[in-house]
């Protein structure tokens, strides 16, 4: 009867009744304006609440809570099987099902909590697609784990069908997920997401080793050209410069134009100006500044264009061995 008797809305206006002025006013604050307006009227709408309707509410309310919980932290298995032995099947089965429609679970949700050296042991010879995919919906960390431990061979492929990837068929996921679920003993959802792309390869490769990240760029600009230079310009973009250590900026601000410099400051941040014109002798920044005053208008595309002259200059640099850029956990950049 309780299920029947109020709707979504009407419980969401009981539930803060119950909670009470000073809870409902710090949820108001999370709230959209439409929403605001919704509840608000329902909440003026209430005339009569009793007891037993408030205790019904906040009931609901919590086991909603707890569910969501044994799924965030068990999965649904999970709590499937400790909401049944609480509440009994039927009831379980509810709350899961108004739980999984409003929750976006990304696939390969169990994936991302084991091991990456467990997981390696399962996939490591999966077909390069398979790879890709289930590497796609990892976490960045666990991808680069995982793809520093294979053939350099196979690096360079999964590499690059994590790159090109676009969208996959919800039906393929179903079925990588089944069988990767089969053999992990564990759990997965069945949500669908777009995944992979160039910056899902670029996010794994700046967490691997120098070497694992060398091997993949090289085969692939011999491969695949330009998807090597795709891949380049998005592992160090121009606002990284506040990255690199003084004596390096210093190198690379010699083999800088004027001219560029000034442009690719132009539309920079605080931040990545006050860093440059640290590294410059007081003279050299206040020419500097004065360029740039003078400049006038300027079109994004030749700031941009300024900005990439500069990251080359900086990967050509790291490429020489004159300065090593900082990538992944710790690593301190040197001259």
């Amino acid at each position: 009867m309780y299920q029947a008797e109020f709707s979504g809305k009407q419980k969401a206006a009981l539930l803060l009744i119950a909670l009470g002025p000073d809870i409902s006013a710090q949820v108001f604050k999370h709230l959209k304006e439409d929403e605001l307006e919704k509840l608000t009227l329902e909440i003026a709408n209430q005339r009569k609440v009793t007891q037993e309707q408030k205790d019904k509410v906040l009931a609901e309310f919590h086991q909603m809570c707890v569910a969501k919980d044994f799924i965030t932290t068990g999965g649904l298995d999970y709590a499937r099987e400790i909401l049944e032995k609480a509440l009994g099947a039927e009831k379980a089965v509810s709350i899961i099902n108004r739980l999984t429609s409003s929750l976006q679970i990304r696939p390969f949700d169990f994936a991302r909590k084991t091991d990456p050296g467990q997981l390696l042991n399962f996939i490591q010879n999966e077909h390069p697609q398979t790879l890709a995919l289930i590497m796609a919906y990892l976490q960045p960390d666990q991808a680069a784990t995982i793809i520093s431990s294979l053939p350099p061979e196979r690096q360079v492929e999964v590499a690059r069908r994590i790159a090109t990837m676009d969208r996959t068929s919800p039906d393929v996921i179903k079925d990588v997920e089944r069988i990767l679920e089969r053999k992990l003993s564990t759990m997965t959802s069945q949500d669908f997401t777009t995944a992979g792309g160039v910056d899902s390869i670029v996010d794994v490769l700046n967490r691997v080793d120098r070497a694992t990240e060398r091997t993949i760029i090289e085969n692939l600009e011999v491969q695949h050209p330009e998807l090597a230079e795709e891949i380049k310009k998005r592992m160090f973009v121009f606002e990284d410069i506040v990255l690199l250590d003084d004596r390096s900026l210093q190198l690379v601000l010699r083999q800088v134009e004027s001219k560029d410099l000034a442009l690719s400051l132009k539309a920079s941040s605080g931040e990545v100006t006050e860093k440059v014109f640290r590294n410059m002798s007081k003279r050299a920044a206040e020419m500097l500044k004065e360029e740039i005053q003078y400049m006038g208008p300027v079109r994004i595309r030749d700031v941009e264009e300024s900005q990439q002259k500069i990251v080359n200059v900086i990967r050509s640099l790291e490429e020489s061995g004159e300065i090593v850029v900082s990538r992944g956990k710790g690593d301190e950049i040197i001259v």
